[in-house]
C-alpha cells in the first residue's frame, strides 16, 4: 500500500482527539475525526469560558508529583509534550501565553473560542476531515475490533467507515451535555478490555450543614485557608486557596486540589475529614495569644474579630464545625482555629464533576498506548486511568497522551507496511 492508502479514525473531537489528529496529519496519514456533538471542543470552550487555563509554570518534578500514583504512566507523555512544549504548540497557533500570579499558563486573550479556531483552521489546511453527529457505534457485525470497519449511527442513519488504525479520545464520564458522558466503557469492557470504574474528580462534597449555616453562607466563597488531610500512603496533604459553600457543602479550586485522597477516604470509610487552617499566615503560637488574650466583657465573638480578623463565613465555619466544649476554652479553641475539622459525607454526583478518575486500565495498554488485546486500536486523553488536579495539569497530560498515541500509531502503520520507514 502506498504511504497515502494509510487511513486513521479519530473518535473523539476533544483536544486529545485533535491533537492526535494533528500529528497523524504531519506524518502524511489520512485522518477523519468523528465526534457525536454537533461540534467539537465542547467541553474545551466550556473549560475556557473563566479563563483557559493551558498548563502550569512550576518546574518538572512538582509538575509530574500532581499525577499521583499514576506519575510513574505519565512521566512518558510528558517527555513527549512538557509544559514549555505546549506553550511553543500555542504560540505556534499564533496564541500568544502568559504565567499568571499562581504559576498558572494562559492564553493571551485569556478565551479558548480563538486557540480553537486556529487550530481547526490548520487540522483543516493540513487535510484532516471532521465529521460531526457521528456517534460510534463499535464495529461492523462479523469485523473484527481493530484496524477494520467503524459503524456511527449519524441523523442520516447508520454509516461505516474503514480505517487503517482507530485512536480513541472519547473523554471521560463528567459533562455528559458536552459529550463526555461514558458510554464507551461497557463496549470496550465487552471486548475484555480492563476498565477501572469512572468516579467523580475535581469534585465537591457534600456536608450536613445546619439549616442556620446553609441560609446564611451557601454561595460565600472562603478565602486565604489552608486544607489538610490524610492519604491512603499514610501520609498528609495541604494546599493554601480558597473554596465556596454550596447548599450541599463545598466546592472550588481548594477542595478540588484536594479531591482524590478525600474521596478515596469516603470510599474506604464511609466519610472524609478535611482539616481546617482558618488562619494560615498565622503561627500557633501567635493565634493561641490571641484568642487567650483577656476580652473582658465582649462576646467571643466579637473578641475573635477584634484579635484575629475572624468574621463572616469563617467565623460562620468556627461555630458550625466547632464544639460547645471548644468555646468554652480558649487554648481549645485558639486549636481548632488552626485544625478545624470539616467532615465530609459523598462526593458529589459524577456529572457535577470537571474530570474523572478511572478509564482504560494501564495494563491494557503497550507504552505507545495501543490496546494490547486489539491491535490497531490506541486510546488518550482523559479516558485512561489517571486523574490530576486543576491548574492546567489535566489538559497538558490530555495532550501530552495523544502525542504518546500518534507516534504508536505511526509506529505499527510502519510495521505492518501501510507507512515507509522513517527516514
Amino acid at each position: 500500500m502506498s504511504p497515502a492508502a494509510a487511513r486513521v479514525a479519530v473518535i473523539g473531537g476533544g483536544p486529545a482527539g485533535l491533537m492526535a489528529a494533528e500529528r497523524l496529519s504531519a506524518q502524511g496519514v489520512e485522518v477523519d475525526v468523528f465526534d457525536a456533538m454537533p461540534s467539537v471542543g465542547r467541553k474545551f470552550l466550556m473549560a475556557g469560558r473563566g479563563g483557559l487555563n493551558l498548563t502550569h509554570s512550576e518546574p518538572a518534578a512538582p509538575f509530574l508529583a500532581r499525577y499521583g500514583e499514576r506519575a510513574p504512566q505519565v512521566a512518558p507523555w510528558l517527555r513527549a509534550l512538557d509544559a514549555a512544549a505546549l506553550r511553543e504548540w500555542t504560540h505556534g497557533l499564533g496564541i500568544q501565553t502568559f504565567v499568571g500570579s499562581s504559576g498558572r499558563v494562559f492564553p493571551q486573550e485569556m478565551k479558548a473560542a480563538p486557540l480553537l479556531r486556529a487550530w481547526l483552521a490548520r487540522l483543516r489546511a493540513s487535510g484532516v476531515r471532521l465529521h460531526m453527529r457521528h456517534r460510534w457505534l463499535g464495529w461492523s457485525p462479523g469485523s473484527q475490533p481493530g484496524a477494520a470497519t467503524l459503524r456511527f449511527q449519524t441523523p442520516e442513519g447508520l454509516r461505516e467507515h474503514a480505517a487503517d488504525a482507530v485512536v480513541l479520545a472519547l473523554g471521560g464520564g463528567s459533562w455528559a451535555k458536552l459529550g463526555s458522558d461514558g458510554t464507551w466503557v461497557q463496549g470496550l469492557q465487552a471486548h475484555g478490555i480492563g476498565v477501572a470504574p469512572l468516579r467523580p474528580a475535581n469534585c465537591g462534597f457534600d456536608v450536613a450543614w445546619s439549616d442556620h449555616f446553609r441560609e446564611r453562607n451557601a454561595g460565600q466563597p472562603v478565602k486565604s485557608v489552608a486544607m489538610s488531610c490524610e492519604t491512603g500512603a499514610g501520609g498528609k496533604l495541604a494546599r493554601q486557596g480558597e473554596f465556596v459553600i454550596s447548599e450541599t457543602g463545598i466546592e472550588g479550586s481548594l477542595v478540588y486540589a484536594l479531591s482524590a485522597p478525600l474521596r478515596d477516604q469516603i470510599d474506604a470509610q464511609g466519610y472524609a475529614t478535611a482539616m481546617l487552617d482558618l488562619a494560615p499566615d498565622w503561627p500557633q503560637e501567635k493565634v493561641l495569644a490571641a484568642v487567650t488574650h483577656p476580652r473582658g466583657s465582649r462576646s467571643m465573638s466579637s473578641h475573635l474579630q477584634s484579635r484575629l480578623g475572624l468574621i463572616g463565613v469563617k467565623a460562620g465555619l468556627l461555630r458550625e464545625c466547632a464544639t460547645a466544649e471548644d468555646f468554652r476554652d480558649p487554648e481549645r479553641l485558639g486549636l481548632r482555629i488552626k485544625a478545624l475539622p470539616l467532615r465530609l459525607l459523598r462526593a458529589r454526583p459524577i456529572d457535577e464533576a470537571i474530570s474523572t478518575a478511572g478509564g482504560v486500565a494501564f495494563d491494557a495498554l503497550d507504552p505507545g498506548l495501543m490496546l494490547r488485546q486489539v491491535p490497531g486500536v490506541f486510546c488518550a486523553g482523559e479516558m485512561l486511568d489517571w486523574e490530576a488536579p486543576t491548574g492546567g495539569y489535566l489538559l497538558t497530560a490530555c495532550m501530552a497522551s495523544a502525542v504518546v498515541a500518534a507516534a504508536g500509531v505511526v509506529d505499527f502503520l510502519r510495521a505492518g507496511g501501510r507507512m515507509p520507514p522513517a527516514a
